[in-house]
């Protein structure tokens, strides 16, 4: 992508800092973040006891997706992500349309994280914390990406403590029961399915790390390696909390609690963790809206460079390295959004715009040769089936919503080919 310019004197290239630590921290800071403490409870709801297999589902498409987008990004370590794979190995509609998918969902996406942030933070107050953050955090990243990875290395240390406190503290609870674990006559498949495209929720973030390839050295190497250790952390992490708070709240309590984490600490009779957890969870909503905004701004850079956003975008800051426009213009959505928007019910419409990101990154992947590095077979296919499948599974309001979305970028796509045909 050498040589392209957003306008005269302004550079469009990034520069490569990101070591495989940073990598797997900014997955870890992608996933152990608000998913854990804002999924569980919803899919509970959706699956009752077959909780863990929904979780189990969601894992396997998770892995299939990341191996997937590793052995992309590793062929393509440039900015964007999917964008750039469904473009170069489907077609510029697919690549626009996996694009399009991603900057929408995740948009909405930041404002949900901030508003968990607003929710513990202060309740009363959730909006004016909420844009508060978003703004705090678009400085961070405006300042540069090696200072989003350290900040995200702090946040995931604090918010992996307070979550191995959880699980201690239900683990050795006289409220614990191993019973309450086993599947009932309450799962049902399309409970289970729906559960696991909600959960998807909390995993979408492996491949945060692949829309950063042009920041990482040698991407070949280090990407294909951190988007699998920060998946495998994640599932362990995440196995462990689900399988604590079940234990302690039953399938029908988790459905119903608001705060589910804080509620397991106090049934477990370790209230005084209550307030730490409330900690823990805005930390991680934080870490969670950090990256996002990063993997946001840098598809929103990759789609301006060629023109599927305005061109203004595809600029870099000659002194920081950074897109300092996407990030100041994602910052401003997100920020409106969080002082305007409802938190219920984005859940499921994120997770049907990641998921249909993802299928069309399992049927790129699919098309890569052997001699380009494609994954075994059975990993895209089940990868590309997964996702639709778990898409379609969501509640109807998601599924609507997303369809509407897609359907609009499809559209202003044919569009914008129309105009450029005519003389």
């Amino acid at each position: 992508m050498g040589g392209r310019a957003a306008g005269a004197g302004v550079p469009d290239e990034l520069r490569r800092r990101l070591g495989l630590s940073d990598a797997v921290l900014i997955g870890l800071g992608s996933m152990i973040g608000a998913g854990i403490f804002a999924a569980l409870a919803p899919a509970a709801g959706a699956a009752g006891s077959g909780l863990m297999l929904g979780l189990a589902l969601a894992a396997v498409v998770a892995y299939c997706n990341a191996t997937s987008s590793a052995r992309l990004a590793a062929r393509y370590p440039a900015s964007g992500g999917t964008y750039v794979y469904g473009r170069e190995r489907l077609g510029e509609f697919w690549g626009c349309l996996a694009g399009w998918a991603f900057v929408v969902g995740k948009t909405a996406s930041c404002a949900a994280m901030a508003l968990t942030v607003g929710s513990y933070v202060w309740p009363g107050q959730a909006h004016a914390v909420a844009v508060g953050a978003v703004v705090a955090l678009t400085a961070v990243n405006y300042a540069g990406v090696q200072k989003s990875a350290w900040l995200t290395r702090v946040i995931v240390a604090v918010v992996l403590a307070v979550l191995g406190a959880v699980v201690a503290a239900a683990s050795t609870s006289p409220a614990s029961d191993a019973a309450r674990l086993a599947v009932g006559d309450d799962v049902t498949a399309t409970g289970v399915l729906q559960a696991a495209g909600l959960l998807f929720f909390a995993f979408a973030g492996y491949a945060r790390i692949a829309t950063l390839g042009e920041e990482v050295r040698d991407p070949a190497r280090t990407i294909p390696r951190a988007i699998p250790i920060a998946l495998a952390v994640t599932l362990v992490v995440y196995a462990a909390v689900a399988l604590a708070v079940l234990s302690v709240l039953g399938p029908r309590g988790l459905a119903g609690a608001s705060a589910p984490l804080s509620e397991a600490v106090r049934a477990a009779g370790a209230g005084w963790l209550a307030p730490v957890v409330r900690v823990g969870a805005a930390l991680a909503a934080l870490g969670s809206l950090l990256a996002l905004i990063l993997g946001v701004s840098r598809t929103t850079l990759a789609m301006a460079r060629d023109r599927h956003l305005p061109r203004a975008l595809a600029a870099v800051h000659p002194r920081l390295g950074v897109p300092h426009r996407p990030e100041v213009s994602v910052g401003a959505v997100v920020a409106l959004l969080a002082a305007t928007a409802d938190v219920r019910g984005v859940i499921g419409f994120s997770s049907f715009g990641v998921l249909a990101y993802y299928a069309i990154a399992n049927a790129s992947a699919w098309t890569l040769r052997p001699d380009e590095g494609r994954p075994v077979w059975i990993i895209p296919v089940l990868g590309l089936a997964g996702c639709l499948v778990l898409a379609f599974a969501l509640p109807l309001s998601s599924v609507v919503s997303g369809s509407a979305v897609l359907a609009v970028g499809a559209a202003a796509y044919a569009v914008r080919r129309a105009a450029a045909r005519t003389p």
